[in-house]
């Protein structure tokens, strides 16, 4: 502050602005000399390069430093007969203790990530010393797929498993994205891989890694399949998944166990047996899944309908938007996105778990958290001052009615389009209501107009390029870096945006004051659900969300036809403004609602079948 500077300073600063003397700028450089800052400098600590060439290569490994890679590599070949060698033992030395420490819990994946930088470049540095030699391969514990499904296009958890593999010596062949089955099955066969990884974030990708099991079956294939991401789990795998293929299906849901499960499938010694206390294990998961004793009960569509929940709209006054129509933001300033940021997930996506700033602090990986943290902070400046990420928006508000169907009916410029939405069907305590987004906005019956909100923000723009660069420098660090913190830059901007549609656009909370983590616990009036998650899990609607607000068109963000959305760093959904709206999940739902919403809709029930079968009563 203005008045904590001390007096003197105070006085040669002034007498430099104001031009009060003529030598008030030599004063001022005087006092600065005189009164320089007696804080150390932090000295960098580099005896441990003092110690042995396979210490300072285990060293390097270990803290993930890359700085001496090269020099280090040199000493190496000057006193081993093969480059080969020098990866065969020196450098896998060094990974081995990463290894140990990080499946003893001493070490994190963000470590395990850097440790797998050095090796890359290390390995990328003798390569060229490799190939002058005839014959010469490098060893390697086996060779794993990995590959995102069909339809999805998510891969910050497939890109992670793979360093972790890829640190312990499997060579890995990544497929990438929307990899369809028949891309998949026929690379494991040219390749001859040993295992094959499938890995998906968006729940139609449950269906398609059935039928990649239904197909390797079909083609007598005998390749162990180990199944990943957010939508998995060791209950789909078990009663979905294995129950279609005769060989090996694990579930794996973190880095860390990846490592385990490979060598366990991979031991010559030991596979046969792990395969069948596997098999055993999910048959018994089966049963117990598909035999539990609590019968679920459910009511009828038409009897939730009866008792959903009721607003009384007679006494409702509606805000009316500021501006209706839809707006497109071309080119969203990153900086303003800032303080909108949830970091918990970030950390999450490391697999560091606890909640932002708590985190920093926590005894076990507040140390790992800070240093990550810092490395993201890093980054942002970068991304901010060279403008490599751009974000979007495209939004709009428009006039809305429901009506005895659960369908929000929307007018747009005279048109009239339907959102299906659905409701909850599980058999509750009598008095309590049965709930559908559709509730939540006046019906056509009453005299009320009401209004919906629709939007797509995206943050993803010039991410793969981004990615692409670091992975050509062997620094998948940063790679895996720069798409975790796309993620969550496109979630600050929803974050961001729905604010200003409260206070701004549609205005129904003009006076709203609210810090960031008031934000983040949603304490604000509205809610915006998105297509995917517990309020509305039919993924379809984002068809009709797209065709509304054209969003390909105005801001490149396109659906793949398992309707993920590109770039992966992409947020959509609804607004809705009612003090009423809260968030809740519909959960699984009867055949009588399918065929409902089939018939609403105007399509198969077999394609509604298709995209519902994770969310049918059993």
């Amino acid at each position: 502050m203005y008045d904590e500077i001390p007096k003197e300073l105070l006085t040669l600063v002034e007498d430099v602005i104001l031009d009060r003397k003529d030598d008030a700028t030599e004063r001022l450089l005087e006092y600065s000399e005189t009164h320089k800052s007696t804080k150390k400098e932090k000295v960098e600590d580099l005896s441990w390069r003092e110690q042995s060439l396979q210490e300072r290569i285990t060293y390097s490994l270990v803290k993930g430093i890359d700085r001496f890679v090269e020099e280090d590599m040199d000493a190496a070949l000057k006193v081993s007969e093969k480059p080969l060698d020098i990866i065969e033992n020196n450098l896998m030395t060094g990974m081995g203790v990463v290894g140990d420490l990080f499946g003893s819990g001493k070490m994190f994946l963000p470590q395990v990530v850097k440790s797998a930088r050095v090796m890359k470049k290390a390995v990328a540095y003798l390569q060229p010393f490799i190939e002058r030699e005839k014959d010469a391969t490098r060893p390697s514990n086996g060779k794993i797929l990995m590959a995102t499904v069909k339809g999805d296009v998510h891969d910050i958890g497939k890109n992670i498993v793979s360093v972790v593999l890829g640190c312990n010596n499997y060579d890995i062949v990544d497929l990438g994205v929307m990899v369809p089955a028949e891309k998949i099955i026929q690379t494991a066969i040219d390749e001859k891989v040993d295992v094959i990884g499938l890995s998906g974030l968006i729940t139609p990708s449950l269906d398609e890694m059935v039928h990649i099991a239904s197909e390797l079956e079909r083609q007598n294939l005998e390749f162990p399949l180990m199944i990943g991401g957010a939508t998995t789990s060791k209950a789909h795998t078990a009663v979905k998944i294995a129950p279609q293929y005769r060989n090996t299906v694990v579930h794996v849901n973190d880095a860390s166990r990846a490592v385990n499960v490979v060598s366990s499938l991979l031991n010559k010694e030991k596979s046969n047996a792990y395969a069948l206390n596997l098999r055993e294990e999910y048959d018994e998961f089966r049963e117990k899944f598909l035999g539990r004793k609590i019968e679920k009960e459910y009511v009828s569509i038409e009897e939730a309908r009866q008792e959903r929940f009721k607003i009384d709209w007679d006494k409702e006054t509606i805000s009316q938007p500021n501006s209706l129509g839809i707006k497109v933001i071309e080119n969203q300033d990153l900086e303003a996105l800032l303080p909108y940021i949830d970091w918990s997930p970030f950390f999450r996506s490391w697999d560091l778990h606890g909640k932002y700033p708590q985190i920093l602090e926590d005894e076990v990986v507040g140390a790992q958290a800070q240093e990550l943290y810092h490395d993201a902070q890093k980054m942002l400046s970068q991304i901010l001052k060279e403008k490599t990420l751009t974000a979007k928006a495209v939004f709009g508000i428009f006039p809305a009615q429901s009506n005895d169907k659960d369908d929000i009916i929307i007018n747009k410029n005279e048109e009239k389009i339907a959102f299906r939405t659905l409701r909850q069907q599980l058999k509750k305590s009598k008095g309590k209501p049965y709930y559908a987004l559709s509730d939540f906005i006046a019906p056509e019956t009453s005299d009320k107009q009401d209004y919906l909100g629709l939007f797509c923000v995206t943050a993803g723009f010039g991410t793969e390029e981004l990615a692409k660069a670091y992975e050509a420098q062997n620094d998948d660090y940063n790679a895996i870096m720069v798409k975790a913190l796309a993620d969550r830059f496109a979630e600050a901007f929803a974050e961001y945006l729905h604010r200003e549609v409260r206070l701004k656009y549609w205005g129904y909370a003009q006076d709203e004051s609210l810090d960031n983590e008031a934000l983040i616990a949603e304490k604000y009036r509205g809610i915006r659900p998105a297509p995917g998650y517990p309020a509305c899990p039919d993924h379809l609607e984002k068809e009709t969300i797209w065709e509304v607000l054209k969003v390909e068109e105005e801001i490149g963000v396109y659906l793949t036809e398992s309707l993920a959305m590109f770039p992966t760093a992409s947020v959509s959904g609804y607004y809705f403004g009612s003090p009423h709206a809260k968030y809740f999940g519909v959960g699984r739902i009867t055949e009588d609602q399918l065929e409902d919403y089939a018939n609403r809709k105007n399509i198969s029930i077999e394609k509604a079948r298709k995209w519902f079968t994770p969310n049918l009563s059993e």
